[in-house]
């Protein structure tokens, strides 16, 4: 088995697998997480162990799974994978090794457990620093950089969603988020709120956050969102480390209320996961609807 893993060809033409780590980002972490996992020492061992056939087939899921944690883990930032699509890729990998995809049996996962956490979690364990300030350091530049010049960010903004007639629901992520929080605050503050606007949907935001600290440029520290401000709906995933709660920000606002994604990957995947989530979409078609607009 061992053997056939480390001889498996690179998947390739139209077939489910090369679609799907095509689709996932995982392609090309897929070969080095391979030829990881058939040489390691783990393996071998439980090779070694893997006698009779029930033993191989519990092997052939382990190393699947092994496989697909060092693919994960090598893509970064760049996976882009729901938990449905991690385990069907390591459903086909598992029948590409000749066994049967289910849970792995107590011998061949305590050995392969051991793999895959030497080559996922301890790497990033040993590198976290690292690993979450280069994941969000991109994030961070760009909030930065509007929170210095985010006036002609918001002047653009406005001047595309008034180019057609409402009723409108804008989505905004990450920066997105704020500089719509923004915008849509400072003009009804100002008593002219963004004509049409109806719906304002946030995704991985930081909105409330910056305005608990003062550093949203349209609302002071504890102020309330003004009159004229439309439904907000936020999304967040807890394990996207830049992404935060709206509703306890602003108690008792009924226009504000959060909705959670839980995409099942590490930061900074869960960063750009939302869109691959089902539920993200029943939430905004819930809040279209109960907003008069369905």
């Amino acid at each position: 088995m061992l053997h056939r893993l480390a001889g498996a060809p690179e998947p390739d033409g139209p077939g489910e697998l090369r679609a799907l780590l095509d689709g996932t980002g995982l392609a090309a972490g897929f070969r080095p997480a391979v030829e990881a996992a058939a040489g390691s020492a783990e393996a071998a061992r439980a090779g070694a162990r893997a006698t009779a056939e029930p033993q191989a087939r519990e092997l052939a899921t382990a190393l699947a799974r092994a496989v697909t944690a060092g693919a994960l883990a090598g893509a970064g930032a760049d996976a882009d994978c729901t938990a449905a699509e991690r385990d069907r890729l390591v459903e086909l990998l598992t029948t590409r090794l000749g066994g049967g995809a289910r849970v792995p049996g107590a011998r061949a996962a305590a050995v392969l457990g051991r793999l895959a956490l030497r080559v996922t979690t301890q790497p990033l364990l040993n590198a976290w620093r690292g690993s979450l300030t280069a994941g969000a350091a991109p994030a961070l530049g760009d909030i930065l950089r509007y929170q210095a010049r985010g006036a002609g960010l918001r002047a653009y903004l406005r001047e595309r969603i008034t180019a057609r007639p409402g009723p409108t629901v804008l989505i905004g992520h990450s920066l997105g988020g704020i500089a719509l929080v923004d915008l849509l605050a400072l003009d009804a503050a100002d008593g002219g709120p963004v004509p049409g606007v109806e719906l304002l949907v946030t995704v991985g935001s930081q909105a409330p956050y910056l305005h608990e600290l003062g550093a949203l440029t349209a609302l002071a520290p504890g102020s309330r969102l003004p009159y004229g401000f439309p439904r907000w709906l936020n999304v967040y995933d807890r394990q996207d480390v830049l992404s935060y709660l709206a509703a306890p920000v602003f108690p008792g606002d009924p226009r504000v209320s959060d909705h959670e994604i839980r995409s099942r990957q590490p930061f900074p995947a869960s960063h750009s996961a939302y869109w691959k989530q089902q539920s993200l979409y029943e939430s905004v078609e819930r809040a279209v609807t109960e907003a008069g607009l369905g």
